[in-house]
């Protein structure tokens, strides 16, 4: 039994000594809550973390939570101590698997996949389906896309008094340009 569990470990970390990964650390991530007549409720994140594994097409991203940043100071304000709890959730984390993915016939033309994965935000593990644009280009991978992530499926409360100017359809958009590491 300890040959076999020794045996089982050496193979897993062959597979992640040898594994080819793209990673990035000023992936941008944004997501809107806007609704019409209303301010906008749109933020970024300039350095969320990500990485392919190419070799198998796992994905995997972080963002801390503070790094999103608003147009006014008193909505970011209100977003880190109100609605994303940053102080107990300080990190929103996506994972997953580009489908079909296979490194080898990736080109400069933009090519479409699906990701499926779970994203954790303020505590809440909820799995999403995601299209998204992939193509090669000078040794880097560029991967781009977006979904629709509801407030209420992440416990996220939004108050009474201003519920009719925040959307409960969060759209949320992602911008990668991955090097191999």
């Amino acid at each position: 039994m300890k040959k076999l569990v020794l045996l089982t470990a050496s193979l897993l970390f062959t597979n992640l000594v040898f594994a080819q990964k793209y990673t990035t650390k000023t992936g941008k991530v944004t997501f809107e809550a806007s609704v019409p007549l209303f301010e906008d409720v749109f933020a970024q994140d300039d350095n969320n973390i990500a990485v392919i594994n190419s070799d198998n097409g796992d994905f995997a991203s972080v963002s801390a939570v503070k790094n999103f940043h608003f147009k006014t100071k008193l909505m970011e304000e209100h977003f880190n101590e109100s609605y994303a709890e940053t102080a107990k959730y300080p990190k929103a984390t996506f994972t997953g698997k580009i489908l079909n993915f296979d490194k080898s016939k990736l080109s400069a033309s933009p090519q479409k996949y699906t990701v499926q994965g779970t994203l954790n935000f303020h505590g809440v593990d909820k799995a999403y389906n995601s299209t998204a644009t992939v193509y090669a280009k000078d040794g880097k991978i560029y991967m781009s896309g977006g979904f629709v992530a509801k407030t209420a499926d992440h416990k996220v409360t939004i108050p009474k008094m201003v519920s009719k100017k925040i959307a409960e359809n969060v759209n949320v958009q992602y911008n990668y340009i991955l090097s191999k590491q």
